[in-house]
């Protein structure tokens, strides 16, 4: 028996369109499940590989969830979910997060909407004994001093990703996240597109280099799977040892 098959699953990723969410997706398209992106934009046409999209063999849905009221509305394309990742994230630079309509953007993507995403679902997930993934990020364990937004977010995240695991786990549904480190995604670009500071994150990272979104799948994989099946509420930091 192969553990990693998905065959015949049913996989929904948030923030799929893209960067490490759409890496996770097509991990489990690669091996047999049926995956379902969201992105904000209206049509799959609208992403490109350059913005490190991939977006063949997926199901494309739009659905923004910097919107309080989107996650409601939303009218899945499937009634029947195995496997749940939320995978939304949102940064503002240069100081924006510290004005409060920048602070509660970032909140509003990377905290509020996955409780609307993982409410909105768990009924699914519990008919069919699901799993739900959180992406959070290594910001939840240390300070990020240009970002409180981010930070606050990530690091209610990872309490979200406990609290729900324990809550949850009676209704045969589990729930456990990844923090990844430094991913080379459009959103890490202000770091990686900095050969200086490209250079002073690469030293500080034990296995030196950066993560990619298929590195992240791996752990996703793991998570969804039996492998993990006496996993719960747990956050597996996913950094190449960059926070040791």
């Amino acid at each position: 028996m192969n553990e990693l098959d998905f065959s015949g699953k049913q996989v929904l990723v948030v923030g799929g369109s893209s960067g490490i969410g759409n890496g996770i997706a097509q991990a489990f398209r690669a091996r047999g499940a049926r995956v379902h992106v969201c992105g904000t934009r209206a049509n799959a046409s609208d992403y490109s590989p350059d913005d490190g999209s991939h977006l063949e063999g997926l199901q494309y849905q739009q659905l923004d969830v910097s919107d309080p009221h989107a996650v409601e509305k939303f009218k899945p394309s499937f009634d029947r979910l195995d496997i749940l990742v939320l995978a939304q994230g949102a940064v503002i630079y240069r100081r924006g997060e510290f004005q409060m309509d920048g602070f509660r953007k970032v909140m509003e993507v990377n905290l509020m909407s996955l409780m609307a995403c993982a409410t909105k679902f768990h009924d699914m997930l519990a008919r069919a004994g699901g799993s739900l993934i959180i992406v959070s990020s290594t910001a939840a364990y240390h300070s990020t001093m240009g970002n409180p937004s981010y930070n606050a977010s990530k690091t209610g995240a990872m309490g979200l990703t406990r609290t729900l695991g324990e809550a949850w786990a009676e209704d045969g549904i589990r729930v456990n996240g990844i923090a990844p480190g430094l991913v080379d995604t459009k959103m890490t670009k202000v770091t990686t597109a900095n050969p200086k500071r490209l250079e002073g994150a690469l030293e500080r990272i034990p296995l030196k280099r950066l993560g990619t979104p298929q590195d992240m799948a791996g752990v996703a994989l793991f998570l969804a799977s039996p492998l993990s099946s006496y996993v719960v509420g747990q956050t597996i930091i996913v950094d190449g040892g960059l926070i040791l």
